[in-house]
């Protein structure tokens, strides 16, 4: 079974027992529909979800094992915690995070137990709520240390359980609600019982069921009313066949469906009361109850209702289609469904995740009539003697799904749940599709995947019968092929295969069409980046195009023609290039003739004979004829190479046709470096070279240019091919240009010169010189603190800086930009000597060429000699003072203010000891306080360590630490030994008065102000104490200053030999005094007789604790009272009587004589105190007999209420209430109504009872019931 698929409605395999559902006669799994069907039951539904597969299979670790593996990772986590509780800290923050800490691991435990899908430890929401919130409080009590309430906690359960416990008048503790509440006063009850008529009917609810694999029984509900069966019978029609069958129930088994019934909350032990008893049926049919007989063998009365019918449980599934389809094609998805029409699907269609849901109503066959199908909802179908059960029978439909694909990508029909014409529900879960997915063959369809594929498309791109693609002969090329596909696919990811014809050039028509007989040819690429490679010259037309799942359109155009051109030809013709002033040739006008596809590119060499090939010059022609004109620049024999031709289709074809020429070129004379722009300084002289080319000797002509002006030079005789032209001394800053004008050779043929070259010239020399800080050239800086001294540059960066320090040494730098910076760390005069650009030398600026550091002096500290009693080196000792005076010490600084100076304040207490302090003196002059510390007596040490100015941080090596010393006394303190004590007295003076016992603190002798204040007195009274010379003393107070009533007496001052003193407030403890008269007795109630359960009051005054003397029914008995009221619980009857009072103030007793008598609680019995049942017919009469206990006239109230279980708790509720009235101790009342009779509340002449939760009104004679 467990490799059967189940619906997650299914029992579950482990445990074997599941959830127990709450509503018998409902099939697992079935959703109830929310409109009844007029006829035929509605199913009803069932709260039953057993639990899922566990998440390790129990194929690998069976359940007990899984459940021992959680519960010993649960006491692991334990163990850690509680080593984490024993090793806590005291600290706040330790116990926040180890709080925070394990409330995170028991969450993450408890709410990811049930991700493990474990039998048995599947608990719900609200129980893993409840287990988290117990270990969270747990942790919380742990981790912060809260001791748990355990006394507060027992003595709440014992006060909730046994109440709360009085003194009674025999001086034991007693419950008063074990008297208030005796349950013994009334007894017994009458309880008269109406036969009533029996009737029973099956499925009194009209619901509908249904079987199938994990539903393998439906229990239906007899509801049977003021009867007990001892026999039932069923009868069943089968669906298919239509026979007839009847089932008998027996009284064994009818005794069993009692027993499970009463399992429910439903169930009723009252015999009145109607009661639903479930009987299992496991085969589909029509049930119909034919007979039942009661204990009286008689056939109790049966309700026609409609037919219960027990169906197979409706179900459906997707039949398998292919999964691949092309966008505009239909879906053609087919659902099949089984069950009892008419039937309801519900499905869900998701579109590259966009979700849709539907539904298909009345699926039923063609021309099909049912009894579900009527609207009457007030007739029911009867049974009559032949049931057609034919409508009822499953039916097998198919419902197609056929809708146009218009969009790409994944589509998926999943079904929601299927439901048939009883209302039988049946819902599949994302666990029933994952399932279809792991058991594919086994499992039914419950959806279905279609990936819907884009068409492709297909053109070429840059080629045509009209722009056709020439391709070298023997060479291959790309078929330009352009794909697409229809949507927004990817297209480089996509496989196509392409079906084109081939017609070779020579069958082509005239007109540009194949021929008819045709090549035709298929190829396949991975991706849209690859293209088929063609080579045969012709005509190539794309006829089909299509992908691995579709096929797709041909876009024009859709035909290319593949040409062989012929291949590059050169021919040439020449001419010579003469001199027009000497005649003689200088390069040679070569005629290219070409034949081919133009461009063209002419690949040749020029060679001077005797030297090495020159680079391979090239000449582009775009059309079929060009020319070129080759000059070489030296006179010699040169010969000219073309090596190579190029054209559009055929590269680098090889040629070999060769020219000669005797070439003398003209003079030329130029720069060797005239793009190069010189720089030169004033006053320097700037120096070209020059190439000469031509017959020697030469003249050269060339001029000056600047501001305007020309000067115009000349060198002759010039037999060199290479000279130096310098120019005159620039005087002037700017820029000059050298231009040269002309050149001469041997001929005398003058040539035009157009080369120039350029001169910058700086219009001042490099200058350096100090700048200022703050308006001048010194500066005062801390000492051995870097200065940064400004330097003042002119010229062209970067520079060198020569300058000497205070002893004459010699330095050097390198300064980057115009206002750099010279780093000194050493005081003195700085003076600059020398400067340099990155051009030319410069001069230094003699007013500005010195530079003065000087150093800020060192702060200091000293201490004023006034208050000094003394000094030992540098120690300083000041003198004593007394605890909390004020007392300070003069410093005086000496440096820039502010002054920060820090201390360290040293302290040797008289008693313990006390860390030393880091304390901070800040002064924003250059006079300071140093406060000195008296709030605890002891020897106080300051040490002055670290001093600070507004210049120096503190610097060991230039402060010397200063000591000042302090004595500081205590001051003396006095204290009652009893603070809070009360201390009696008589209003007469008598012998062993008490007196006030002190303690003192200090050094004797002392003298102690004592302060009483009288109650109701504004002013208080003060006793001088002298001449104490111990530290404890006995203060007796004079007789003459008592006053009848309280008084308080307060310390208020002490002083002792050191002349300290210590004046102590109004928050001292204090004691008091009291003066007392003899104590009095007063009864709270002005009544003499009391019942059982009442509080006998007494008001006292005097002092407390009081002692009362009294007697209960002649014994003496002796009651301590520490409030002013005595109060004793009234137990059993007798007579109670105070005799005497005493307080505390004084020995004094009060004799009293205060009489009360307490009687006993009046009683009732009802048919001798027991519970009585009768049962009588309709218009019968009984007699109930009433006794009572008590002093007559007795008044009673008694209710009659509707009767309930046999034994049951649960009370019946109240028809009636009355108030009757009795001289004598017994009573007979006739009663022919039915219910439950009893005594709610009873008097007698002087004590009243009444049941709990009962208000009877006994004045007015009214009775109000309040529940």
């Amino acid at each position: 079974m467990d490799g059967t698929p189940r619906l997650r409605s299914a029992f579950p395999a482990t445990p074997a027992t599941g959830r127990r559902s709450t509503q018998y006669g409902a099939s697992p799994g079935i959703a109830r529909l929310s409109d009844r069907l007029p006829d035929i039951p509605a199913l009803q539904p069932t709260a039953l979800s057993p639990p899922d597969e566990p998440l390790i299979p129990t194929r690998i670790i069976d359940a007990p094992q899984q459940r021992l593996y959680a519960f010993t990772i649960w006491v692991a986590l334990w163990s850690w915690k509680f080593y984490d509780f024993y090793n806590l800290q005291e600290s706040d923050e330790q116990s926040l995070w180890l709080f925070m800490k394990w409330v995170a691991l028991d969450g993450l435990w408890l709410f990811g137990l049930p991700g493990l899908r474990i039998p048995w430890l599947e608990w719900s929401s609200t129980t893993m709520t409840l287990l988290f919130c117990a270990h969270a409080l747990t942790d919380g009590m742990m981790m912060f240390r809260i001791s748990p309430p355990i006394a507060a906690g027992f003595a709440a359960l014992g006060r909730s359980m046994w109440g709360a416990y009085e003194l009674a008048v025999n001086e034991h503790k007693v419950n008063p609600k074990t008297i208030e509440f005796n349950e013994s006063l009334i007894l017994g009850r009458q309880i008269i019982h109406i036969l009533p008529e029996g009737s029973a009917v099956l499925n009194p609810g009209k619901e509908s069921y249904c079987i199938d694999g994990t539903r393998v029984e439906a229990r239906l509900p007899i509801m049977i009313n003021s009867t007990s069966p001892i026999g039932m019978d069923l009868l069943r029609v089968d669906l298919e066949t239509h026979t007839n069958e009847t089932i008998h129930i027996s009284k064994s088994q009818i005794k069993t469906m009692h027993k499970e019934a009463s399992r429910l909350l439903s169930y009723s032990d009252k015999p009145n009361e109607p009661k639903t008893l479930y009987y299992s049926v496991k085969k589909p049919g029509l049930y119909v109850l034919a007979k039942v007989i009661d204990e009286s063998n008689l056939e109790v009365a049966r309700k026609r209702m409609a037919h219960t019918v027990v169906v197979p449980c409706p179900r459906a599934n997707v039949l398998p289609a292919s999964s691949d389809r092309c966008r505009g094609e239909l879906s053609n998805v087919e659902l099949e469904v089984t069950g009892t029409p008419p039937m309801r699907v519900k499905y869900r269609k998701v579109v590259n995740q966009q979700t849709q849901e539907a539904t298909f109503e009345s699926i039923q066959p063609e021309d099909f009539a049912s009894p579900l199908a009527k609207v009457d909802q007030q007739t029911a179908i009867t049974v009559p003697n032949k049931v057609d059960t034919a409508w009822a029978k499953p039916q097998k439909i198919r419902v197609p799904l056929s809708e146009s694909l218009g969009t790409t990508g994944k589509w998926v029909y999943s079904l929601l749940e299927v439901q048939d014409g009883f209302g039988n529900t049946v819902t599949y879960s994302d666990r029933d599709h994952e399932s279809q997915e792991r058991h594919a063959t086994k499992s039914s369809h419950l959806h279905q995947a279609i990936t819907v594929h884009e068409r492709p498309t297909v053109n070429l791109h840059g080629c045509s019968p009209q722009h056709p693609l020439q391709v070298a002969k023997g060479s291959s090329a790309h078929l330009p092929v352009q794909y697409g596909l229809t949507g927004k696919g990817n297209i480089a990811n996509t496989a196509f295969h392409i079906d084109y014809v081939f017609s070779p050039q020579e069958d082509v028509s005239a007109t540009g069409e194949h021929s008819s007989i045709v090549q035709p040819r298929r190829e396949s690429v991975k991706s849209g980046k690859q293209q088929p490679l063609i080579q045969d010259a012709g005509l190539y037309t794309i006829t089909s195009v299509s992908t691995d799942f579709c096929k797709g359109e041909v876009l024009e155009p859709a035909s290319c023609l593949l040409q062989n051109p012929p291949e590059p030809e050169l021919s040439i013709s020449s001419e010579e290039i003469f001199d027009k002033c000497a005649g003689s040739p200088i390069g040679l006008r070569v005629d290219l003739n070409l034949i081919g596809t133009p461009p063209f590119n002419v690949h040749y060499r020029m060679q001077k004979t005797g030297e090495r090939p020159h680079t391979n010059e090239f000449e582009r022609v775009n059309g079929l004829r060009g020319q070129i004109e080759l000059t070489p620049k030296r006179a010699g024999e040169y010969e000219y190479h073309f090596v190579e031709i190029s054209d559009a289709v055929y590269k680098a074809q090889s040629i070999n046709m060769k020219l000669k020429q005797n070439v003398k070129p003209a003079a030329s004379a130029s720069f060797l470096s005239s793009h190069e722009r010189k720089t030169a300084c004033i006053d320097d002289i700037a120096a070209f070279d020059v190439a000469l080319q031509g017959e020697r000797p030469f003249s050269i002509e060339y001029e000056l240019v600047h501001n305007g002006k020309r000067a115009k030079y000349e060198l002759t005789d010039i037999t060199e091919s290479h000279i130096k032209i310098k120019t005159e001394h620039l005087r002037d800053g700017g820029d000059y240009t050298l231009a040269l004008l002309s050149v001469t050779d041997r001929m005398s043929c003058k040539e035009f010169l157009t080369e120039e070259a350029k001169i910058a010239v700086w219009n001042q020399k490099p200058k350096v010189s100090f700048g200022q800080i703050e308006g001048r050239r010194s500066v005062d800086t801390l000492e051995g603190k870097k200065v940064q001294l400004p330097l003042r540059l002119v010229g062209e960066a970067p520079w060198t800086v020569r300058y000497l320090d205070k002893a004459g040494g010699e330095h050097t730098i390198n300064a980057q930009h115009e206002n750099d910076r010279i780093s000194v760390d050493q005081a003195g005069m700085y003076q600059l000597t020398d400067v340099r650009d990155a051009v030319c030398p410069g001069q230094v600026d003699d007013l500005a060429k010195d530079f003065e550091v000087s150093w800020i002096s060192r702060p200091e500290l000293k201490v004023s000699q006034i208050d000094i009693a003394q000094k030992k080196g540098s120690t300083l000792i000041k003198h004593e003072v007394c605890e909390g005076e004020e007392d300070a010490v003069e410093v005086s600084f000496k440096g820039s203010a502010p002054f920060h100076a820090h201390y360290t304040q040293h302290v040797k207490p008289e008693h313990g000891a006390v860390a030393p302090k880091i304390k901070e003196l800040r002064a924003a002059l250059h006079v300071a306080s140093l406060r000195m510390d008296t709030a605890q007596a002891g020897l106080y040490e300051y040490t002055i360590n670290k001093l600070e100015d507004a210049n120096y941080d503190h610097s060991p090596k230039h402060f010397t630490p200063i000591m000042v010393q302090q004595k500081v006394n205590a001051r003396p303190s006095v204290a009652f030994a009893n603070p809070g004590k009360t201390y009696s007295f008589c209003s007469v003076e008598s012998e062993g008065e008490e007196v006030i016992p002190i303690n003192l603190h200090g050094t004797p002798p002392f003298e102690v102000e004592v302060e009483m204040k009288h109650h109701g007195t504004a002013k208080p009274e003060i006793i001088s104490l002298t001449g104490i010379t111990g530290n404890t003393h006995h203060v007796r107070i004079p007789h003459s200053r008592l006053h009848l009533g309280k008084s308080a007496i307060s310390l208020r001052r002490v002083s002792d030999s050191r002349g300290c003193s210590r004046l102590l407030d109004s928050a001292t403890p204090r004691v008091q005094i009291s003066v007392h008269d003899a104590p009095t007795i007063t009864p709270l109630e002005n009544h003499d007789d009391f019942c059982v359960g009442d509080r006998i009051n007494f008001a006292l005054s005097g002092v407390s604790p009081f002692n009362v003397f009294y007697k209960f029914e002649g014994a003496s008995r002796k009651a301590v009272a520490s409030g002013t009221t005595f109060r004793r619980l009234a137990e059993k009857p007798g007579t109670f009587t105070v005799i005497g009072l005493q307080d505390s103030a004084s020995s004094c007793r009060a004799s009293t004589n205060i009489t009360r008598t307490i009687h006993g609680m009046p009683s009732v019995r009802v048919s001798h105190g027991k519970e009585s049942y009768v049962d009588i017919h309709e218009g019968s009469e009984v007699d109930i007999l009433f006794e009572f206990g008590g002093v007559p006239p007795f008044d009673f109230t008694y209710t009659r209420s509707s009767n309930t279980e046999k034994g049951g708790k649960k009370k019946g509720v109240v028809l009636d209430m009355r108030h009757e009235t009795s001289e004598e101790h017994t009573l007979r009342i006739r009663a022919s109504e039915g219910g439950t009779y009893e005594v709610v509340a009873i008097r007698d002449r002087y004590c009243a009872y009444t049941k709990p939760g009962v208000n009877v009104n006994w004045k007015e004679r009214q009775k109000m019931l309040q529940y």
